[in-house]
């Protein structure tokens, strides 16, 4: 018997040892053409762990439905005239995922990140109505990838703002950071970060921790990330990014008063 199960264990790993190889080629195969590999990343058919690390991660967690909604918003933000050709009731009916009739959404993690653009309002009033549908326009076909390609999606756009969602505190962080980071010119954008739970509808998030993200945001200054500690905690140490020292503030609309600090590359 004990015979038997080494070879079973024996056999076991030499499966296993397979199977990382084929995923290291695989891998390396995608690698070389960084275009390719970079859409497969923003739109979940691969996942970045898995890119780094192959055969130690699944090659995708990202639901299939997801991956249609990412597909077909990429599409339409790079070929606005793909709207048209597909229909917006059809790309609706594709992006939505329908739940059981009859059921209530029950409150699940979430870490929500809004966003906005310092100054915008007076852009608008100095440039004009076009110039400024014209720089909303590029700033969310630069701002879909980043946001994807952390697994996260754009919820809704409010304004010149965006409510995101991402999957875990790191996503959330990472990606707020690249965004700061490309902000539309002569525009500066700003970001709150907060982890906590929210009700998910194809189109909202629903909550109590989504108005603290919300005020979180608004308490940044123009090309600044500012997290709650809930998102310090829930990250950890994290190579080149850096946490401020954390401040207890009162914002409008939230009972208690909330620890934040700011967020940098370091």
């Amino acid at each position: 018997m004990a015979g038997l199960d080494e070879a079973r264990a024996k056999g076991a790993s030499a499966v296993d040892a397979v199977r990382i190889n084929l995923a290291e080629r695989a891998a390396e195969l995608l690698r070389r053409d960084p275009e390719l590999t970079g859409t497969a990343v923003e739109v979940g058919l691969i996942d970045r762990a898995w890119l780094e690390a192959p055969g130690q991660h699944p090659v995708r967690t990202t639901p299939a439905i997801d991956v249609v909604q990412r597909f077909l918003e990429r599409s339409v933000e790079r070929r606005p005239s793909a709207m048209g050709a597909i229909g917006l009731n059809a790309l609706q009916l594709l992006a939505r995922e329908p739940g059981p009739a009859g059921t209530e959404r029950a409150a699940t993690p979430a870490t929500i990140v809004f966003t906005d653009l310092e100054g915008f309002t007076r852009f608008t009033a100095r440039a004009g109505d076009d110039a400024a549908l014209a720089l909303l326009g590029e700033h969310h076909r630069v701002i879909g990838p980043i946001v994807r390609s952390r697994g996260g999606r754009v919820v809704k756009r409010l304004g010149d703002g965006l409510m995101l969602s991402f999957p875990s505190a790191e996503a959330g962080v990472l990606a707020a950071l690249e965004l700061v980071d490309v902000p539309p010119e002569p525009l500066r954008l700003r970001a709150g970060v907060h982890a906590g739970e929210a009700v998910v509808t194809p189109d909202d998030l629903i909550g109590h921790d989504v108005n603290v993200a919300a005020r979180v945001a608004a308490s940044a200054r123009g090309g600044q990330v500012v997290a709650t500690v809930a998102v310090r905690d829930a990250v950890g140490e994290l190579r080149g990014v850096a946490f401020g020292r954390a401040r207890r503030r009162s914002f409008k609309g939230v009972g208690e008063s909330v620890s934040v600090c700011t967020v940098q590359r370091g």
